[in-house]
């Protein structure tokens, strides 16, 4: 099987990509696999990782069968990436191996793991899309203190023009005078 080592550290100031290599390089051997290509990469929790985008077109384009790396999260910048690639690896046939986990997409247990990966994955995404409905149908409702006042608009109109003060129309209707007063100035508006 062609391997391709994949070794990265998120900061220059990191130093274990020597390590990292040695790891993969050992499991190669002891596997028989010939090493393809032996990549190293800088780079944190960016969009873009060049390096590793080669790996991937290697990918694509038959030339490895297999993608050797330190652990998982080296390869993955976050749940929905590592996914996403893994299937991408595994619909071309190429298997993704871990040098200090339980992780190899060349055994059968190791395929059924990313189908379980995949499977929380969309729950993850299914979580978040629930959770931004319920959001915005939260954000729909009305909130603060219920208007109640203005349900007794055309009474306070009545009633004033009648001769009744503020005062007297808001205890009569139970509601609060500086509501009587509002809505008397026509500054609140009345309910439909």
């Amino acid at each position: 099987m062609r391997a391709a080592l994949y070794a990265r550290v998120s900061t220059k100031e990191q130093n274990t990509l020597p390590m990292q290599m040695k790891a993969m390089k050992a499991l190669a051997r002891q596997r028989s696999w010939t090493v393809s290509m032996a990549i190293s990469e800088t780079a944190s929790g960016r969009s873009t990782r060049p390096e590793r985008e080669t790996i991937l077109n290697a990918a694509r384009q038959r030339k490895i069968d297999v993608v050797v790396v330190w652990k998982v999260d080296r390869w993955g910048r976050n749940l929905s990436d590592l996914i996403s690639t893994l299937e991408e690896l595994s619909a071309l046939g190429v298997a993704l191996v871990s040098t200090t986990e339980f992780f190899d997409m060349s055994s059968p247990a190791g395929k059924a793991m990313v189908g379980m990966l995949s499977i929380f994955s969309n729950f993850e995404r299914d979580m978040l899309g629930e959770r931004i409905k319920a959001g915005i149908r939260d954000s729909k409702k009305k909130h603060g203190r219920p208007r109640t006042a203005l349900k007794h608009a055309s009474k306070i109109q009545k009633l004033y023009q009648e001769g009744m003060n503020k005062s007297a129309i808001a205890r009569k209707l139970g509601i609060g005078r500086t509501s009587v007063i509002r809505i008397l100035a026509g500054d609140a508006k009345i309910a439909k």
